[in-house]
């Protein structure tokens, strides 16, 4: 029989303990949760919900080692990963067609999307493989519960917290000189709960520019250089029952992400770059029952900073001539708010709240070559948000259950917009059929950059908008042995800010070009998943796949970097006592690197493999094979992919 987790949270992170019983959307890993908490900002059963959302497992991100957290996200229908030449590359997650800058990242309900960034994205390069219960993809617009930045979705890392003592210890190398290591503890002692973990990740790595691209290195007259990386994360969570109806949680993150890069541009790309990009999370979070536990208060106080250095180097001209600009990026974002969950009896729930939020980012650069020049600051500038939003729960009929949600941000010096949601869900228990739908808006404020850089930002900036609708279906067949799950969406976006090279199209002071609100486009597609219990006890198959049509409104061209098609068939053999072996191909269909269609990349297949044993009830030795066919491939056009490699490590758990 499947097991599940069923989750009691304050807010928007949760204390997990193993029940029987499962009920799960796509994909479904070997552990999933029939209670979600992002989707409606309070724990609720994955079949009320109505929105699409798929949850991973603790255990299927262990599986990618340290390496690349972002590549289980590929377990996920509807998600896109692009990472640019192996692990420390940056690395971008579209949610249905969107960009990347509209995926809105959480850690324990800490929003944590970089403020200094040019669009104000999250790069999924500094996303460790520290100590994580499960992650969250809510799919389609979500503005109406969180604000700016959810116009494609929402993703939320939840880590671990302390019940039962664990402690867990891994080691693992393998290929391109590639080291890892992680530890973990956790556990409880009368009022008090405790979590903390470490990992740790170095390779020798290769060539981001150019590795294994025949026409590239055909031209090269001498070798191309490897690009390290290095890694480090850690985190921690501390919760303390105050009283039968009060808690208080303190928790944080970091990580430390150290790459080589190549310029890729340039007369001579592959360039001896380098950068260092820092992240950090804290957060306090009190939850108290009143009314005899009809209102749940929960007051969180939280921050988060994004601290990068880079040390740029390209070539130019015959002879060579360098050019080398030392650049720092500086993120933060403090913010408080108040989240009331109101039992309404047979009326359901009523989930209000409000917050404030202060967002800064610094710039600043030195010119090294062909001239020294010293430290100069580029950018300061900083902003508060204030927003209110509700969401109201119910069911009608036992099996229908409903939910109309709505959101007001108002942006200092900036425009104030409004988002909606309603969702819809309807279980047939008889037939094990779940209906769901779902309809919203979804808005981004312009990014700090986008607005105040001295040369290319535009004060007075709209806000990007969008507006999505989804209709699902999930089915259990065969006593739960069949579950298939099928999602159409559809998106509309408009006053999408890109930049223009044209000055005549920017106010007065832009000789270079500046941000404007002149993209629309749209997207359009289905999502479908199944699990299959084969053979009982021995066989088990995993498939997902994705069709999106993802067009730029203005010239009908198809946007960069969304697959036409892509999936996922996986499978779980278990042999013997002990012994588990999970082959997985990847597929990826035909797509442009770069706007316009241009920087076509061919579609490409890549089959890994995974294989554990436990040894005893302590001791589990892993193997994890990967591109065993050497597949040839790009995730952007002129960045390499990793040839086929062999990994192996030895977990302790106790």
């Amino acid at each position: 029989m499947p097991i599940s987790l069923r989750c009691l949270l304050a807010a928007s992170v949760s204390v997990c303990a193993l029940v029987p019983g499962a009920h799960a959307q796509s994909p479904a890993p070997t552990l999933v949760p029939d209670i979600v908490v992002t989707a409606t900002r309070s724990p609720q059963a994955i079949s009320r919900a109505g929105s699409a959302i798929s949850v991973i497992s603790g255990e299927d991100i262990a599986k990618e080692s340290p390496k690349s957290v972002a590549e289980v996200l590929r377990r996920v229908p509807g998600v896109s990963v692009s990472e640019t030449g192996g692990p420390g590359g940056t690395t971008s997650v579209r949610i249905r067609g969107a960009e990347a800058r509209h995926t809105l990242v959480l850690i324990d309900g800490v929003r944590v999307n970089d403020p200094s960034a040019g669009a104000g994205e999250f790069d999924f390069a500094n996303l460790e493989a520290v100590d994580i219960e499960r992650i969250e993809v809510l799919r389609g617009p979500q503005s109406a519960l969180y604000g700016s930045d959810a116009l494609g979705g929402v993703i939320n890392i939840i880590t671990r917290k302390g019940t039962r003592p664990r402690a867990s210890i891994g080691a693992e190398g393998g290929s391109y000189g590639t080291k890892a290591g992680r530890a973990a503890v956790s556990g409880s002692s009368g009022p008090v709960n405790y979590a903390f973990s470490a990992t740790g990740f170095d390779t020798a790595g290769f060539s981001r520019y150019g590795y294994r691209i025949g026409r590239i290195e055909r031209l090269q007259a001498w070798p191309l250089e490897a690009d390290s990386a290095r890694r480090l994360g850690a985190t921690g969570r501390v919760g303390i029952a105050l009283s039968p109806d009060a808690e208080l949680e303190v928790g944080g993150y970091a990580s430390y992400n150290g790459a080589q890069y190549d310029a890729a541009f340039g007369t001579a790309p592959d360039t001896p770059s380098q950068s260092q990009q820092r992240l950090f999370e804290g957060h306090t979070r009190l939850t108290v029952d009143t009314f005899d536990r009809i209102l749940r208060n929960t007051f969180l106080i939280s921050g988060s900073r994004t601290n990068r250095h880079y040390r740029d180097v390209s070539y130019f001209g015959l002879p060579l001539a360098p050019s080398w600009l030392n650049s720092g990026y500086e993120g933060d974002r403090v913010s408080g708010e108040y989240q009331g969950d109101l039992k309404l009896g047979t009326f359901g729930l009523l989930t209000f709240g409000a917050k404030i939020e202060r967002e800064r980012f610094l710039t600043t650069a030195r010119d090294v070559l062909p001239f020294a020049s010293p430290w100069r600051e580029t950018n300061d500038a900083s902003r508060d948000t204030r927003s209110v939003y509700a969401l109201h729960q119910f069911s009608l009929f036992e099996n229908l259950h409903l939910s109309f949600g709505g959101r007001l941000d108002a942006i200092e010096g900036g425009d104030r917009f409004g988002t909606w949601r309603a969702t819809a869900a309807y279980e047939i228990p008889q037939t094990g059929t779940t209906l769901r739908a779902s309809l919203g808006t979804g808005a981004k404020a312009p990014s700090l950059f986008q607005l105040y850089d001295p040369l290319y930002g535009t004060p007075g900036l709209e806000p990007e908008r969008s507006i999505g609708a989804d209709i699902g279906l999930d089915q259990r067949l065969i006593d739960d042995r069949l579950v298939l799950s099928a999602t159409f969406f559809a998106n509309r976006f408009r006053d999408l800010i890109d930049f223009s090279f044209s000055p005549a199209d920017c106010p007065p002071g832009h000789p270079y070009g500046c941000y404007l609100n002149v993209a629309r486009a749209r997207t359009s597609g289905v999502e479908l998943s199944a699990e299959a219990e084969i053979v009982p006890s021995l066989l088990r198959a995993k498939a997902v796949y994705t069709h999106t049509d993802a067009f730029d409104l203005i010239t009908h061209l198809r946007l960069a970097r969304r697959p036409q098609d892509e999936g996922r068939l996986g499978l779980v053999i278990t042999p013997a006592a002990g012994l588990s072996i999970e082959p997985s191909v990847v597929f990826v269909g035909k797509r442009f690197s770069s706007t316009g269609e241009k920087n076509e990349l061919a579609p490409y297949a890549r089959l890994d493999v995974y294989a554990d044993y436990k040894l005893d009830d302590t001791l589990s030795l892993y193997v994890r094979a990967e591109n065993l066919t050497d597949a040839r491939y790009q995730d952007i056009y002129n960045y390499g992919t990793a040839g086929r490699s062999f990994y192996a490590g030895l977990r302790a758990t106790w």
